[in-house]
């Protein structure tokens, strides 16, 4: 594949200290970034997924008489608290 020109907007101080690198290491800015967005794009794909932890509890659900309806569980929830 070909490569592709774009234009990327980045603080003068890093690209600054981007050329200096790529010079001193005998690369090219173009070789520097490439390898930089490669690094990031590994580490990212490396990265696991969050994942909820299981919470459940051994149970048989809701209490006989406790309402699965929100609003009325709600109102059972926070009985006696506020105002």
């Amino acid at each position: 594949m070909a490569p592709m020109k774009t234009t990327v907007e980045i603080s003068d101080a890093l690209l600054d200290e981007a050329k200096r690198v790529a010079s001193r290491e005998s690369s090219t800015l173009r070789e520097l970034i490439e390898e930089g967005l490669r690094r990031s794009l590994d580490e990212r794909r490396q990265r696991k997924s969050f994942r909820l932890r299981r919470a459940s509890f051994r149970g048989r659900g809701l209490q006989p008489g406790v309402s699965s309806e929100w609003a009325q569980l709600r109102e059972t929830v926070y009985e006696g608290r506020g105002g």
